[in-house]
């Protein structure tokens, strides 16, 4: 449940209901509004109702959130925003450009991409240097290797690092290269992974199982959150259907849905939902239209030479040639880019 304090609640009375919740044993999670606060109660409901806290100073009401995911929930919390370095996603700001490879191949091969999508208009690097394949066969990722030179272009370019954690006995490496950590979709339901990074210091991007439904993929969300790690961004990335005509079907009626329903930042992949390089540009469009914070969109320099997904990677003159046109649906629904 949550409590909704008076609009003219003193800061004195606030710490005192949330001390009064921690001493029955429950945790309490702070959101500030414009005119109140929210102070999400996280535990058995029962205690509150055998000592009631609404009769306190400073509360206006006591509401029962019916959701399973409560820490997520939009009951809980104003939109939120979460930090990715300097740069931050959601909370109706401006719509950020995550970009680059699919996998880290070499010093030179990320640093050319990481000046080519800045120079274009990406605010967030991302990278692959732990590959998840359907094959063993295939390229697996550079490791250690493959971050330190996603580090190196962070520190040439200026853009915070995203990359894919595969096991939580690699978080320890990746957090002292990473600013995000990435759960991708096959990894959406490991929950001794949601777990661990939840008590991470890094916020997270997790993507939707392709075969999720969205309360499952918000209930993932909430092992995150559960573990103390409130930065998490919701990344739709499109889901298995009949149709085989792209590699997934690109799902944008999540992005209003997952905004009704939660207060967490929506992403949008259409680059890993289609594999169709001549289909993202459209759909990226479509996706700032539906109202996405963020879009996910792989460039690649040489998409011939690319060690894993290059038929689905932008060139930089197609990536070039698309922001504008991203920036102009941004305006028309009354945001930036």
């Amino acid at each position: 449940m949550i409590v909704i304090t008076q609009p003219n609640a003193t800061e004195v009375q606030i710490n005192r209901i949330v001390a009064r919740v921690r001493e029955l044993g429950l945790d309490a999670q702070i959101s500030r509004g414009a005119s109140r606060v929210i102070i999400g109660v996280i535990g058995p409901e029962a205690l509150l109702r055998e000592k009631p806290i609404a009769t306190m100073p400073g509360v206006e009401a006591i509401v029962p959130v019916l959701k399973p995911y409560r820490l997520a929930s939009l009951d809980s919390r104003a939109p939120s925003s979460v930090a990715v370095g300097h740069v931050r996603v959601g909370g109706n700001e401006e719509v950020v450009l995550i970009s680059g490879p699919c996998s880290v191949e070499s010093t030179e091969q990320i640093l050319s991409i990481a000046k080519i999508v800045k120079n274009a208009g990406a605010k967030i690097l991302r990278g692959g240097a732990f590959k998840p394949r359907t094959s063993p066969y295939s390229f697996q990722g550079l490791r250690e290797e493959g971050l330190r030179f996603l580090a190196e272009a962070r520190a040439e370019t200026g853009l915070p690092v995203i990359t894919e954690i595969m096991d939580a006995r690699d978080l320890p490496v990746i957090e002292r290269y990473a600013d995000c950590l990435q759960i991708g979709t096959r990894n959406m339901q490991n929950f001794s992974l949601l777990k661990e990074i939840g008590r991470s210091r890094l916020p997270v991007l997790l993507k939707r199982g392709f075969s999720a439904t969205l309360n499952e993929f918000i209930m993932s969300a909430e092992y995150i959150l559960n573990e103390g790690n409130m930065n998490v961004l919701l990344c739709e990335r499109g889901i298995r259907t009949f149709e085989t005509a792209t590699r997934y079907t690109l799902d944008l009626s999540a992005v209003p849905l997952l905004k009704a329903k939660t207060h967490l930042p929506v992403i949008v992949d259409p680059t890993h939902a289609l594999g169709v390089r001549e289909l993202v540009p459209q759909m990226s469009l479509a996706a700032v239209a539906a109202g996405a914070d963020a879009l996910m969109i792989e460039v690649h320099d040489s998409p011939e030479l690319a060690k894993s997904d290059g038929d689905q990677a932008l060139t930089p003159d197609i990536f070039a040639d698309l922001v504008p046109r991203l920036r102009a649906v941004a305006a028309a629904i009354g945001r930036a880019l």
